[in-house]
């Protein structure tokens, strides 16, 4: 993490991935981030994957260096607490990020009532309000018909969601936008961000949706490879598999060296009267091209495959899982400095990242681990709110808040 949000304090009141990931997108940069949860915890506390202690690996890899608070949500004492956190002056202050509904008792309307100038981020599902998570999203906007092997016509959903990532590190660049609005105008706002216009906003930016408008067909299928320009899987002699692509010219010409295939390459360009400098003619003629390189990759085992890949600075990567990326890429392990060897309350030490931007003049903070439930909610209720020793005492008394013995 850095220290550049270290002025700016943000309460979160979330579930689930985009929203959460846009509280740690901010908290890696230094933000104190203050979630509220339900006491026992909310619908992703205990979602998979699980550790044997029954810890949430996915809430806790989502919630690494924020602080956590307790509340009784279920009762209008609870929700008024959580309000008032929302609202707590000062300048710091005023933030919140949250998937609840727009309406209900944290509606924007309802929580400029204790302070007008708060700057509301809302992840929503669809705009008009109607539920939706990233898969039922993604199914919608056609990506699962273009996914998939040539010869199938049933759908194929990817597992990596990749709509609510985008959702979440968009929500913190309208936070930080609005916030800056704010220092200037003192003006607080509600943003709302919705699932499905990024999806769609996201699909269009790429030509995808100017594409089937235009031409009036949907793109086909194309298996592994790359839609416009020359690109696959590829298997070496003692079964390996790698990716190789070949986008720009620099590219291609590295490719073309590693397989030592130029005089054949030069003699189907004459053939087929086509340049393949040009990435669409290399999409083009893929069927005569692949074979060329096939033949190349495996004629080679995997490790001198690499090896001639590298050094002619080609543009590939090797099929791993992810236990095979642990054991063998630098890139997965502590020689990449975005990763430190953290345990976590009730979890056994293992790989754990601080923000992917690496700062080049800045130096990484250490990894702070997820809270436990409640850890932090007698130090909120008295440093945020104000409160005084007594009034903790009653409101745990009260069941209203619990500490990390109850949560």
């Amino acid at each position: 993490m850095y220290d550049l949000l270290r002025d700016m304090r943000i309460v979160e009141g979330s579930a689930f991935v985009a929203a959460p990931l846009c509280g740690l997108t901010l908290a890696q940069f230094g933000a104190e981030v203050i979630r509220f949860d339900a006491i026992g915890g909310g619908p992703d506390y205990h979602r998979w994957p699980l550790a044997e202690s029954g810890q949430s690996l996915y809430w806790m890899g989502l919630n690494k260096g924020k602080k956590s608070i307790a509340i009784d949500l279920r009762r209008e004492e609870g929700r008024e607490l959580a309000r008032n956190l929302v609202t707590a002056p000062g300048k710091a202050g005023g933030y919140f990020v949250t998937n609840f509904p727009v309406d209900g008792f944290l509606s924007h309307e309802e929580l400029t009532k204790k302070r007008d100038d708060l700057v509301s981020v809302r992840v929503m599902g669809n705009p008009d309000g109607r539920t939706a998570v990233d898969y039922t999203v993604n199914c919608s906007v056609g990506y699962p018909d273009m996914t998939g092997a040539i010869e199938s016509a049933a759908p194929v959903n990817h597992v990596l969601p990749a709509w609510d990532l985008i959702t979440g590190m968009s929500a913190a660049f309208g936070l930080l936008a609005a916030a800056r609005r704010r220092s200037e105008t003192g003006k607080g706002v509600e943003l709302r961000i919705a699932l499905s216009d990024i999806a769609f906003a996201m699909t269009a930016n790429l030509g995808m949706l100017a594409e089937v408008a235009l031409s009036g067909g949907d793109r086909q299928r194309y298996g592994n490879a790359i839609y416009g320009a020359f690109g696959r899987d590829f298997e070496s002699a003692d079964g390996g598999r790698v990716m190789i692509v070949a986008i720009t010219q620099r590219q291609w010409a590295a490719l073309v060296a590693a397989a030592e295939i130029g005089g054949a390459v030069a003699a189907l360009e004459k053939q087929v009267g086509s340049d393949f400098r040009d990435e669409g003619a290399r999409f083009i003629y893929r069927a005569q091209l692949e074979p060329l390189v096939e033949q190349w990759t495996k004629s080679l085992p995997y490790k001198v495959l690499a090896e001639r890949l590298d050094a002619s600075g080609a543009c590939w990567g090797p099929y791993q899982t992810i236990s095979e990326a642990l054991a063998n890429d630098p890139r997965c392990s502590l020689e990449n400095p975005i990763f430190e060897l953290l345990a976590h309350p009730g979890v056994a030490a293992h790989l754990t990242p601080g923000s992917p931007i690496a700062l080049h003049s800045e130096r990484r903070l250490p990894v702070r681990p997820a809270p436990i439930l409640g850890e932090h909610t007698d130090e909120v209720l008295a440093n945020v709110m104000g409160l005084s020793e007594s009034e903790i005492g009653k409101l745990h008394d009260r069941g209203l808040v619990a500490g990390p013995e109850a949560a």
